[in-house]
């Protein structure tokens, strides 16, 4: 059997006998203590910097080293939309781990299901997003213009999910609606490799090297409910010059 294919099955093994439950145990580990900490803390301050160290925990563990450039594009004096491509169940850590902003994310309802993980989501004030129903998804963008209101940036992946060819997917129009309603800039961010440690039809997590560009914001003054697809074709030819 040729060396490679070896290497292949060990790598394979590695990922079911070491990482997976390793990343079950950090997860169970760390959401017990958000919850713990929600209860004491309503605002979701203290359950996101505990999500921040579990985040870190799962790139430490992996072997995951995370290349992060345009750092001083992030808006920190205001809150603002965050939006990126999404390319692995591995997106979510490092843009927790290497976004140092207080923000909340909009995600897909059935996340929100996992153990411990959807709990640290629904007790920390995430977002859940259901697409299957028209009316609970604008009350849901509506929550997320509300939340940004009181001063917390929200985060999005404006594709609706993971691209599974690995090119960047047409925009849903919900984020945007979301910032012209609650009048703040979008900072696109685009992930590159995080589909070769952790391809979205696999389990099979491989250490490798991946990189987060974060872009110049976009102001969305001028923009209304009219102009949408506008402002998300915008967004979307600056993350596709970025994106792999």
């Amino acid at each position: 059997m040729a060396a490679s294919s070896w290497r292949e099955r060990l790598s394979a093994a590695r990922s079911w006998l070491c990482y997976l439950p390793l990343y079950s145990l950090a997860t169970a580990a760390f959401g017990a203590a958000s919850m713990a900490a929600s209860a004491l803390d309503r605002s979701g301050r203290w359950p996101h910097r505990i999500a921040r160290a579990w985040a870190r925990s799962l790139l430490w563990i992996g072997g995951i080293r995370v290349e992060v450039t345009g750092r001083e594009n992030l808006i920190r004096d205001r809150p603002c939309l965050l939006v990126c491509n999404h390319l692995s169940y591995m997106d979510i850590p490092v843009i927790f781990a290497h976004v140092p902003l207080d923000f909340r994310i909009m995600a897909r309802e059935d996340l929100f299901r996992f153990p411990f993980l959807g709990w640290h989501l629904r007790r920390a004030g995430h977002l859940p997003v259901d697409r299957e129903n028209a009316l609970r998804a604008l009350a849901s963008v509506r929550r997320g213009a509300a939340c940004v209101r009181q001063g917390l940036s929200v985060f999005v992946f404006p594709e609706g999910g993971r691209s599974m060819s690995g090119t960047l997917k047409e925009f849903l129009p919900g984020a945007f609606f979301l910032a012209v309603q609650a009048r703040v800039p979008i900072v696109p961010m685009a992930l590159d490799g995080t589909r070769q440690v952790l391809p979205p039809d696999s389990l099979h997590l491989r250490p490798r090297r991946v990189r987060l560009t974060i872009l110049p914001a976009i102001e969305t003054d001028g923009f209304d409910s009219r102009r949408l697809a506008e402002l998300a074709a915008r967004v979307r030819g600056v993350m596709a010059q970025a994106a792999p």
